[in-house]
């Protein structure tokens, strides 16, 4: 007599979980950066960024790295000592919906409190991925630092379809919430 297939299944052992890592990014993820910012750049998500630049700010950027892959990126561009951005930030399209980009976005948030700015921002599509996660919607107008700095050479700049959203870090207590799933976002 043989074993039904459901008792075969119970005696197997589960699959190993795939953990995924946030961390910050080393000189080794820079090929991995670029290609997911080529990708979304290809998808209208994301303005394009050099190797040179991601080099340039290493420092700044958070990888999501899965067994050695790296499948999700953002960075933390400074504006002013008091003001944040949060920044190219991307998903591998194989890992959307997994809740990548919202534990990247905790890092950055966790990041920028780190350094002790009062407040983070970014411009999105994905509006209801960042509220979520407790940013709220605001005005471009309250970032001319951004406006000057990059808008200015955006080719949809005229016909800007992305909204400002904001988090004051001084006053959160907590890690934002944690049931956000992941999207992308263009800065």
């Amino acid at each position: 007599m043989s074993t039904p297939a459901s008792a075969a299944d119970a005696a197997a052992p589960p699959p190993p979980q795939r953990t995924v890592q946030v961390r910050p990014a080393r000189d080794d993820d820079v090929a991995a950066i670029v290609t997911i910012v080529a990708e979304n750049v290809r998808l209208g998500h994301l303005l394009p960024r050099s190797a040179a630049d991601v080099r340039h700010s290493l420092d700044n950027w958070l990888v999501a790295d899965r067994d050695g892959s790296i499948i999700g990126i953002g960075s933390l561009l400074v504006m002013t000592p008091v003001l944040v951005e949060v920044r190219s930030l991307a998903v591998a399209p194989a890992a959307v919906g997994q809740g990548i980009g919202a534990a990247l976005v905790r890092g950055l948030i966790a990041e920028a409190r780190r350094r002790g700015f009062p407040t983070i921002f970014a411009l999105t599509r994905a509006v209801g991925f960042f509220t979520r996660l407790g940013f709220s919607i605001t005005e471009h107008e309250r970032f001319p630092e951004k406006v000057w700095r990059d808008c200015v050479l955006c080719p949809l700049r005229e016909r800007c379809d992305e909204t400002a959203v904001v988090m004051a870090l001084h006053d959160q207590a907590g890690d934002p919430d944690d049931t956000a799933t992941s999207g992308d976002a263009r800065p």
